[in-house]
């Protein structure tokens, strides 16, 4: 932990990393996904299923690879796939208390949208604690793991990379990060494709719980 007691700038992904994935919130945005591709395509759900995992896989999002081959409304697409029921996420005081004690610029940083970010964070009750939401909007439609929004979020909130650590449950979105200079926290899970790279050098910290992780923080410093 003597390497973090200099951070300044606290990164965030979203999705499975700001509340657990067991949640399972995204199941529910996963399968809009699929019902938006059947709609627009014309295909069974089956079939969108299939279209949906290849995007992501090769594209990094559904979204990037939908942009790319079917020319979609990207906001039509976010809004549709966003609108889920938050309902079961519980307001997450020890994840407030901790993240409140940070010093510095918190920020979200998702492929989701910014009405996503909102949602899930009134949910919890930690809205109020960010200095922005940099979405998949924000970098033109630039997944990560693309280097560019990683560049791009750095120049909007004048980060120094050296001072800077980002959380993320995907593995592979860290690589970016720490080859920018900032220090990497994976949020550790059973999804295979979400662990790949997990023991990869780019991945300086794991842990299982985000909180914890941040009271270890709050004490050392």
């Amino acid at each position: 932990m003597k390497e973090l007691k200099k951070i300044k700038y606290w990164l965030f992904d979203l999705d499975n990393t700001l509340y657990s994935g067991d949640t399972k919130v995204f199941d529910q945005v996963d399968k809009k996904m699929s019902k938006f591709i059947s709609e627009k395509l014309n295909v069974s759900i089956d079939e969108a299923k299939k279209i949906q995992k290849n995007y992501f896989h090769e594209y990094n999002t559904t979204l990037n690879g939908m942009i790319k081959n079917h020319d979609i409304d990207a906001n039509e697409f976010l809004e549709f796939v966003h609108d889920v029921d938050l309902n079961f996420l519980k307001k997450d005081d020890y994840l407030k208390e901790q993240i409140s004690k940070l010093e510095g610029k918190k920020i979200i940083f998702t492929n989701g949208s910014k009405a996503h970010a909102s949602n899930v964070t009134s949910r919890i009750g930690i809205e109020q604690l960010f200095d922005g939401v940099f979405d998949i909007v924000d970098s033109d439609f630039y997944p990560k793991p693309s280097i560019e929004p990683y560049k791009k979020i750095i120049e909007n909130y004048k980060i120094q990379p050296e001072y800077c650590i980002f959380f993320e449950d995907i593995a592979r979105n860290l690589k970016p990060a720490y080859e920018l200079g900032m220090k990497t926290v994976w949020i550790e899970n059973d999804e295979p494709w979400a662990a790949k790279y997990a023991d990869e050098k780019f991945v300086n910290f794991k842990t299982k719980s985000l909180a914890n992780f941040l009271k270890e923080i709050n004490e050392y410093r």
